[in-house]
């Protein structure tokens, strides 16, 4: 199944605020995106129905094995493309910004390779 740009980015902004607090609702997404609840509502929906998370009873969410792979994935992404960004001179809130837009469609190849030089330059 072919996932797109906005499902990783809601599963990776449940990660983050999971690290942050713990317990997440939608409304916590809503809040932190500041996107309308009935969207965040929508979102869910889907990620609930392709098993990318679960939600309890009280509404609380929770990320599947399969949900926390790629958030963690995402996230990786993430922090690393704005590490090596802000290395190269761009200001942290661009960099963040320009990170989440390549983390998607950067290839894994090419994800590697930063990755490694990353290992080499601290191995030195």
């Amino acid at each position: 199944m072919k996932l797109y740009e906005s499902a990783e980015n809601y599963l990776e902004r449940i990660l983050m605020l999971k690290e942050k607090n713990e317990k997440v609702r939608s409304i916590d997404i809503a809040l932190d995106m500041n996107f309308t609840k009935a969207s965040i509502s929508r979102a869910m929906k889907n990620l609930k129905q392709n098993e990318f998370i679960v939600i309890d009873k009280e509404g609380y969410i929770d990320l599947t094995n399969k949900g926390l792979l790629i958030a963690k994935n995402m996230l990786e992404r993430h922090r690393l493309l704005t590490t090596f960004l802000i290395k190269l001179g761009v200001p942290s809130n661009i960099a963040a910004d320009d990170a989440c837009k390549i983390e998607h469609d950067l290839s894994e190849d090419s994800f590697k390779a930063i990755k490694n030089h990353f290992k080499n330059i601290k191995a030195k």
